[in-house]
């Protein structure tokens, strides 16, 4: 059983839950906003800064 907050997917639920739709596009580029359009999940978009500001806000 995965331990929560370890998980990429519950990672990446976190951060889709601490940014609104504008906020994600404000952050990735052209290429990586269309990549999590088909999928990709911001843990692999946001660098690891990013990923540690916002999961350290929630």
């Amino acid at each position: 059983m995965p331990v929560p907050g370890y998980d990429p997917d519950d990672l990446d639920s976190e951060l889709e839950d601490e940014l609104s739709e504008a906020e994600i596009r404000e952050r990735l580029t052209d290429d990586e906003y269309e990549r999590y359009e088909n999928g990709e999940s911001l843990v692999g978009l946001l660098d690891e800064d990013e990923r540690d500001e916002l999961l350290d806000d929630a």
